[in-house]
C-alpha cells in the first residue's frame, strides 16, 4: 500500500473519531468509518476477499443475523400496538415504502442502462424494509418515533413475503429470480434472529443487560465490515460505473424522501407522520439487501447498490433530520 493511500485511510478514520465526540457531528461519524473502510478495500481488496482458503463473503449473513438479533432486542409488544393506535399511518407508510422505492429502482436501473445484475441491485435495495437508522432520524427530526419504530418492525416482519414478490415482478426482467428460495433466505436472515432477540428482550433482559449495551456498537461494526467486503469483491465493477451508481443512489434516496413526504401530505396525514414516513421510505435496510445478494451468489454485482446506498442515506438522513428539527 502506498503512503498516500494509508494517509487517506487514517485521515477518514480520525475524522470519524473526532465527529463521534461532538454531539452535533456524531451522526456523521458512522459515514466516515464506512468511507475509511471503503478506501482500504479499494486499495487493498485481496485482504478483504479471502483469508487463506476462507472467503470473507461467507461472513455477511452471520453478521446480518447479529444485526437483526440486536434489532429484535429493541422491540417490545408496544410496537405492535401501534398498528391499532395509528392504522392510517401504518397502512400509508407500508404502501409508500413498498411501492415508491421499488418502482423508482426499476426506473433508474432502466434509465442508466446498467448491466442487468447492477440494475437488479437498485431494485433490491428499494424492495427491502426500512432500516433502524430511520428511527434515529425520526427522533432527531421531532417526528413520530412510535410510528417509525412500528413501521420498521412491521415492514421487517413482512419482508420475507413482500420483497421476493417485488423482486420477481421487477428485477425478474433483468435477472432470473427464485422468489421461494429468497423468501426462505430472508426468514433465515431476519425473522429467526429478530424473534430470538424479541424473546431475549422479554425473558432475559436483566441477565443480558451488560451485553445488550454493546449490541449497537457491534451492529455498527458489522455494517461497516459488510460494506467493506462487498466493496472489495466488487472493486472492478465499482471503479467502472461507481460514479453513475452513486448518482442513481442519490436520486433514488432523495426522490424517496420527497415522494414519501408529499404523498402523505396528499393523503391528509399530519406533519409529524409525513416526516416519519419520508424517512421510512427513503432509508432502506442495506444490510438485508447485501445478505440477499450473498445468498443469490452475486455479492460483487447485486450487492454494489446497497453498499453505496447505505453510507449515503445516513448522510442525507442526518442532514434532513437536522433541517427539520429547526422547523
Amino acid at each position: 500500500m502506498e503512503y498516500y493511500e494509508l494517509i487517506i485511510f487514517i485521515l477518514l478514520l480520525l475524522i470519524g473519531l473526532g465527529f463521534n465526540k461532538h454531539p452535533k457531528l456524531k451522526p456523521f461519524a458512522f459515514t466516515f468509518y464506512v468511507l475509511a473502510g471503503v478506501s482500504l478495500a479499494l486499495q487493498f481488496p485481496d485482504g478483504f476477499i479471502q483469508w487463506g482458503s476462507f472467503e470473507t463473503k461467507k461472513l455477511i449473513v452471520p453478521l446480518l443475523q447479529i444485526i437483526m438479533f440486536g434489532m429484535g432486542t429493541t422491540i417490545s409488544l408496544q410496537d405492535f400496538y401501534g398498528v391499532i393506535k395509528m392504522p392510517k399511518g401504518v397502512f400509508v407508510g407500508l404502501l409508500c415504502q413498498f411501492s415508491i422505492m421499488p418502482l423508482l429502482g426499476f426506473g433508474l436501473g432502466s434509465f442508466f442502462d446498467f448491466p442487468p445484475e447492477i440494475a437488479a441491485g437498485i431494485i433490491l435495495i428499494g424492495s427491502c424494509p426500512g432500516g433502524l437508522a430511520s428511527n434515529v432520524m425520526a427522533y432527531l427530526a421531532k417526528a413520530n418515533v412510535a410510528l417509525s419504530i412500528t413501521l420498521t418492525t412491521i415492514s421487517t416482519l413482512i419482508a420475507p413475503f413482500v420483497t421476493p414478490l417485488l423482486m420477481n415482478s421487477l428485477a425478474g426482467t433483468f435477472i432470473p429470480i427464485d422468489p421461494y428460495a429468497m423468501m426462505l433466505s430472508i426468514m433465515k436472515m431476519v425473522i429467526l434472529p429478530v424473534v430470538l432477540g424479541l424473546v431475549v428482550h422479554h425473558l432475559f433482559i436483566k441477565q443480558m443487560q451488560f451485553i445488550l449495551t454493546f449490541l449497537p456498537k457491534i451492529s455498527m461494526l458489522a455494517i461497516v465490515f459488510i460494506i467493506v467486503i462487498i466493496t472489495a469483491n466488487g472493486r472492478d465493477a465499482l471503479l467502472t460505473i461507481g460514479l453513475y451508481l452513486f448518482c442513481a443512489a442519490l436520486i433514488h434516496n432523495l426522490a424517496g424522501y420527497t415522494l414519501g413526504y408529499w404523498g402523505c401530505k396528499l393523503l391528509g396525514l399530519n406533519e409529524k407522520d409525513c416526516r416519519t414516513i419520508a424517512f421510512e421510505v427513503g432509508m432502506q435496510n442495506g444490510g438485508l439487501a447485501s445478505g440477499i445478494a450473498v445468498e443469490l451468489g452475486r455479492v460483487s454485482t447485486l450487492g454494489l447498490a446497497p453498499a453505496i446506498f447505505g453510507p449515503w442515506m445516513n448522510v442525507s438522513g442526518t442532514l434532513l433530520a437536522s433541517w427539520w428539527s429547526k422547523k
